[in-house]
């Protein structure tokens, strides 16, 4: 099958002109002006942009919170839908079992068979013993080239002490493997969650007024220094503030290779959608917290200037009437998180693109081609170009809409970005060369998606390999 996109505005990380993509099977064989080629299909695009499938470096399909789980692949076509064709999933290690043992067990049974996008995986210190630490070696031989720990959560299997980060990173630096890190102080959310509980603090806003910037902050300046001192690079995951992005910024201007990215979310909300009434503000309750008006400005440069090389979803899809009221008198019991994987591309293009807060090109380097290098996954991922896989997306422009639930594919009942308006819309969308979304309508079909294994020594290992004199201990 031979398909051939003409006529559109092709836009990459580095150029944008109107060109011609020729697809073959799964794979981009031909970019250029006036391609003359024969096709089984064409497709004109004369008017629209031609993208790069998105690469969400971040997404919960499996994470649990006190008993409830979130939406799981099922719903992934949320994610294609949006423009978004390659997802990379967060697998908790169940205690007792391997890393990998734990994401492919779960593959076999809940996500081969389901994935509408394609995926790859990070898995997710829970159980901190040497032989978890051990296994970090392994990883990138199954195709896993992250592994991810929580500083947050006092108390819950995937909390990590120090001496857990410390031992991960400096295996993990031997492994190749790339260490991602939820930088809050766990002992202080813990003291501050149960004064306000005490007080009689119990609605959704005070989930912010017990995790505070500073306790981003110091765990961020923490594991920067334990990284340091491995020789490690390290990649810090949702950014939220601005005392935060320029710690890293500080970090990397020193030389260590340490990176991060933000999420939609904190780029469009903040703490005062937390404080919205009749429990509305349960909504919004994710960790760490929405935080002010002003750590949205200084996020938006930071993306746009590379301090933050990546804009994410920490796509969470749990419930707000069945799951997320379950802490109506107690917000620590409040599932964290929230849906927005669906509408990352749309958000993005129309308050950072159509702003002239980012560029075309800066919007799909963070969208698609930098996401995909962090991972290991740029042999397929993240640009148009010859030899890639055709993940294509065809963005229209034209016109404007509002989001709302009622249209939405998330599977769960609120929308984060309700009401927003949206310019443009997603209307084409190819999978691996497969047309999976035709006049913005999903049309795809469960087990599209596959699992892309992700290379080690990928995008953070680029200083650890130019630095040889890191110090180390």
């Amino acid at each position: 099958m031979r398909t051939l996109i003409k006529n559109g505005t092709i836009i990459t990380a580095i150029d944008e002109f109107v060109g011609d993509v020729l697809i073959e099977g799964e794979k981009i064989v031909a970019v250029g002006t006036k391609l003359d080629a024969i096709a089984d299909e064409i497709v004109d695009a004369k008017g629209k942009y031609v993208l790069p499938g998105g690469v969400d470096q971040h997404v919960h399909y499996s994470f649990e919170f006190k008993g409830e789980r979130v939406r799981g692949f099922e719903t992934s076509n949320a994610a294609v839908a949006g423009g978004t064709t390659t997802v990379v999933e967060f697998v908790n290690q169940e205690q007792g079992k391997g890393m990998a043992d734990t994401i492919f067990d779960m593959d076999k049974k809940e996500v081969s068979n389901q994935a509408m996008a394609d995926y790859s995986y990070h898995a997710v210190v829970c159980d901190p013993v040497d032989a978890t630490f051990e296994e970090i070696n392994d990883l990138p031989s199954k195709g896993i080239s992250t592994v991810k720990l929580f500083m947050a959560y006092k108390g819950m299997p995937f909390h990590s002490d120090d001496e857990a980060l410390y031992k991960a990173l400096k295996s993990a630096k031997e492994a190749g493997v790339t260490v991602m890190v939820h930088c809050e102080n766990a002992d202080v959310i813990d003291l501050l969650q149960k004064k306000m509980i005490s007080e009689g603090k119990t609605d959704p806003y005070y989930h912010a007024v017990s995790r505070p910037e500073r306790v981003e902050l110091e765990a961020t300046q923490r594991v920067i220094n334990l990284a340091a001192m491995v020789g490690a690079p390290v990649y810090i995951v949702h950014v939220t503030a601005e005392s935060v992005m320029e710690s890293i910024r500080s970090a990397k201007n020193e030389g260590l290779p340490v990176y991060g990215e933000t999420c939609v979310q904190y780029l469009m909300l903040d703490e005062d959608d937390l404080a919205k009434p009749n429990f509305e503000g349960a909504k919004y309750v994710m960790s760490p917290a929405l935080r002010t008006k002003s750590d949205q400005e200084a996020l938006w440069q930071a993306v746009d200037n590379g301090w933050l090389n990546a804009i994410s979803t920490d796509h969470c899809g749990f419930d707000w009437k069945s799951q997320k009221h379950m802490g109506v008198n107690d917000f620590t019991n409040i599932p964290n998180g929230a849906p927005g994987v669906e509408n990352r591309l749309g958000i993005l293009w129309t308050y950072g693109v159509n702003t002239g807060k980012l560029s075309k090109q800066r919007f799909v380097d963070l969208f698609a081609t930098t996401p995909a290098k962090n991972m290991g996954l740029d042999h397929c991922k993240g640009h148009i170009g010859v030899g890639m896989d055709a993940d294509i997306v065809i963005y229209d422009p034209n016109g404007s809409s509002v989001i709302s639930n009622e249209n939405s594919l998330h599977g769960v009942d609120y929308s984060t970005f309700e009401g927003y308006k949206q310019d443009g819309k997603v209307a084409k969308v190819f999978l691996r060369g497969k047309l999976v979304v035709d006049e913005g309508a999903f049309i795809g079909e469960k087990g599209d998606g596959k699992f892309i294994p992700g290379k080690p020594f990928a995008l953070c290992f680029d200083d650890v390999k130019e630095k040889k004199e890191l110090k180390r201990i």
